[in-house]
Parts: structure tokens; C-alpha cells; sequence
């Protein structure tokens, strides 16, 4: 089977490795009966990611003609008699629209509904959003024939619950075992020195003793030493020499830190001064000028890093790498970009994140991301204008409509946001009433 390159802008690269098969169509009937067969559509469906009946309901909608995919049979007719270069351009239309990233223009892409029904193209590469022109006929077709879930992203919430419950009753289960093995060598303890007192008094001279006896005596007693290990109270050597060896680890102890303590001070003379953080160097191979010593210093060369990045228009696709250069833990870097992206905003906060979301979901495509980000939140509002902090619940429900958070989450750093030292922002009393939504929408759900 003849292959060729997914789209049309990488028809000539002979080292792309995402391929299709060419079109093959044939021409059935006559007369008003008249169809045209795309013979492989089942396998340019296949390697274009997408439902062989999408590109067929596309062609039907843009031919202006009746167009029907067999999923039985895995036949795609259009209504008509067309030619083949005229359907593949077709295709290729398809493929900018619903297949390629608008971002990267790689074709490895995966088709989200959002709850606001919504389409979206997440890439696997970049992660960049992709939002499909809702005016397209056949985005009423996705939406009511929705792609099919992989497998392990349909039922992650369910998942993590059975996880927790599994953790739990596990936890439960060790808990009772350590009674049980508690007991157990209570027991057989008292048990032994019953035995050992009766052995005692009987039998001291007798000659004709079994040893397959005392074996199992010994293996007894190490079952009994092993299980009883939490009632042992272990004592110190006090002896002379104990003392000796104690004192002597001490003074090489103190010896070894005066030694690293007049290294440490002779550095001052040379007029270096070492930074507290460790410094990365970037894709480029330099440090990005960090010398900071305070981590308020440390934040805000990050955030002029970070602006300086996206002022300069540089691709999104590629954040991801230049915040891995940076200096610093994840936490800092993720809230130096937020602060980066909405320093100074008051009122129309969550208009400014639908804008940048983007930026959002480059930085946080790894996993474990979503803490980093509420974190990220509310060290915002913590700072941000009143106007800002009032908007806090429209920023949270942006996020979570494309799926860059999750309800889960958010309840749980709502939950400890209330019980820890910083219950008294106002921020919780404005995110209440979204958390209270999706709490009763999960139990509706339910």
C-alpha cells in the first residue's frame, strides 16, 4: 500500500514519520444511483486518529451530498461520481481543521469535548489547546457522535476512588495484623516460660534426650523473638570502652566540621560569593544571569525571565523546555509564570486566563501538575487586586472546562485551604460557591 505524509506542508520531508495511505476511490452505479466508494477509508481514518465516519459526514457536508459510513461492513459511500484528487483535497482540509495542532502542526492529537460542548484538539507533543470554528457543519456531528474514550482516561475518577478505598481498607488491614502478631507473641511468650520453668525442674540428668525436640524449641523461640521485636527494649553499652570509642567518633566528629568551617571562611577573600540556589543552565547552555541570594529575588528574576520569553513571542509549544532551564523548584517556577502572565490584571481576570490558557497548559502538562497550579492560584490572589481575587471562581471554572483541572483537586486544596494557616484569605469565601457546584454535580452524577 502507497503511503504518504500527513499534510500537505509535509508532503516532501522524507524523514516525517507520521504517513497515511493514499486515497483509493471507485465509481458504483449510474444514473441517479451513482456513488463514489473511498475503498480505504477505514485505514486513512486509522491513521489520522479519528472515526472513519468523521471524514465521510465531511465530505458529504462539503460536497453538499448524502454521504453514510457502514460500520459493519467498513464501507464509506458519497453520493455522486468524484474524482479522486478533488475528495483527497477534501481531506487535507480535514486534516488542518480537526487532525493537526493549530500550535505544532503535529497530527498526533486527541479530540476534547468540554462541558461547555466545546471542541478542542489537545496535542500530545506540545499540549497545546487547539479550538476547532464551531461554525464547521460537522462539529454538530462530533457532538452528538462523540470520539471514543482510550482506555484508562474514561474512568479516572472512579479509578482514584477505588485507589483510595484499596489504600485505606490496606491500611486498616496492617493496623489489625500488628494486633493479631502483638497478641500472638504475648502469648507464646508466656507460653515459653511455662515451658522452660517445668523443663527446669524435670528431667536436668536424663541422658536419652530428643534433639528433634530441641529443635523445634529453637525454631519456636525464633518465631516468638521475630514476632515480639515491638516489645524489645533495647539497652546501651556502658562500659569503659564504650565510652572511649564514643568520645573518640565525637572528637573526629568536631574535628572534621573545624576543618569544613575554616574552608568555608577562606572564601569570602577571593570576593566570590556563592549563590544559595543551585543555578541550571538553559537549552542554550548559560545560567540566565541568576545570582540571586533571597527567594524574593529568586521569584522575581524568574518572573522577568518569563516575560521577557513570552514578550518576545517565543513558540508556546516550546515554554514547556525553556521553564525546565530555569532555576528553582516546580512550585516557584509555575507561580513566577503565573505572576509573569497576569501581573497588574484587576477586573477581567478570567477573561485574561481564557486568553493565556495556553501558556497554562504547556507548563503543566506533566503529572502532578494540578496542585502546583491551585498553588499557583492562590499565591496569585494572595498579591492580585481586590477586583482580581473577586474573579477567582471564573479563573478555577475556565481551568476546569478545559480540563487542565479537575474536580477532585480542587475540592481537596479547598478542604485543607479552610483547616490551614491561611483560612482567613478571602479567597475561600469566593471559591465556596463553585466548589459547592461541583460537589453537587459529582453527586448527581453518582
Amino acid at each position: 500500500m502507497a503511503l504518504q505524509n500527513i499534510g500537505e506542508g509535509n508532503k516532501d520531508d522524507a524523514f516525517y514519520r507520521y504517513k497515511m495511505p493514499k486515497m483509493i476511490t471507485k465509481i458504483e452505479g449510474r444514473g441517479n444511483g451513482i456513488k463514489t466508494n473511498v475503498v480505504n477509508m477505514v485505514d486513512i481514518a486509522k491513521a489520522l486518529g479519528r472515526p472513519a465516519s468523521y471524514t465521510t459526514k465531511y465530505f458529504g457536508c462539503e460536497l453538499g451530498a448524502q454521504s453514510k459510513f457502514d460500520e459493519k461492513t467498513g464501507t464509506s459511500h458519497v453520493n455522486g461520481a468524484h474524482d479522486t484528487s478533488k475528495l483527497a483535497g477534501l481531506l487535507e482540509n480535514f486534516i488542518k481543521k480537526f487532525v493537526q495542532c493549530y500550535g505544532c502542526g503535529n497530527p498526533e492529537t486527541e479530540i476534547i469535548i468540554t462541558k461547555s460542548q466545546m471542541i478542542s484538539l489537545k496535542c500530545a507533543a506540545c499540549g497545546f489547546i487547539s479550538e476547532v470554528d464551531m461554525r464547521d457543519k460537522l462539529t454538530t456531528f462530533i457532538l452528538k457522535n462523540p470520539p471514543e474514550a482510550k482506555k484508562g482516561s474514561k474512568d479516572k475518577k472512579a479509578m482514584r476512588r477505588a485507589e483510595k478505598e484499596r489504600l485505606k481498607e490496606g491500611e486498616a488491614a496492617d493496623e489489625e495484623q500488628k494486633k493479631l502478631k502483638k497478641e500472638a507473641a504475648k502469648k507464646k511468650g508466656s507460653t515459653g516460660n511455662t515451658k522452660s520453668s517445668s523443663k527446669k525442674k524435670s528431667h536436668h540428668s536424663d541422658e536419652d534426650h530428643s534433639p528433634v525436640s530441641s529443635q523445634a524449641d529453637e525454631h519456636e523461640a525464633a518465631a516468638v523473638a521475630d514476632d515480639s521485636d515491638d516489645d524489645i527494649q533495647w539497652q546501651t553499652d556502658t562500659s569503659m570502652v564504650a565510652a572511649q570509642q564514643k568520645i573518640q567518633e565525637q572528637l573526629n566528629a568536631v574535628t572534621a566540621s573545624m576543618v569544613m568551617l575554616s574552608a568555608n571562611e577562606e572564601k569570602p577573600k577571593s570576593g566570590k560569593s556563592s549563590p544559595s540556589r543551585e543555578v541550571k543552565p538553559n537549552v542554550d547552555g548559560h545560567t540566565n544571569g541568576f545570582k540571586a541570594d533571597k527567594p524574593e529575588d529568586q521569584l522575581e528574576e524568574l518572573v522577568d525571565a518569563i516575560k521577557e520569553y513570552v514578550k518576545n513571542g517565543s513558540p508556546v509549544a516550546q515554554l514547556k523546555t525553556f521553564l525546565d532551564s530555569l532555576p528553582g523548584m516546580r512550585q516557584e517556577i509555575i507561580d513566577a509564570l503565573f505572576q509573569a502572565l497576569f501581573e497588574g490584571v484587576g477586573k477581567g481576570f478570567s477573561n485574561e486566563v481564557e486568553k493565556k490558557k495556553n501558556y497554562i497548559a504547556a507548563a503543566v502538562q506533566e503529572e502532578g501538575s494540578q496542585p502546583l497550579l491551585l498553588h499557583a492560584v492562590e499565591t496569585f490572589c494572595g498579591k492580585a487586586r481586590a477586583e482580581a481575587v473577586k474573579e477567582v471562581a471564573l479563573v478555577l471554572n475556565t481551568l476546569y472546562q478545559n480540563d487542565l483541572l479537575e474536580e477532585e483537586f480542587i475540592v481537596e486544596w479547598y478542604e485543607k485551604g479552610l483547616k490551614g494557616g491561611n483560612k482567613g484569605s478571602p479567597i475561600w469565601k469566593y471559591v465556596k460557591p463553585f466548589v459547592e457546584w461541583l460537589q453537587k454535580a459529582e453527586a448527581e452524577e453518582e
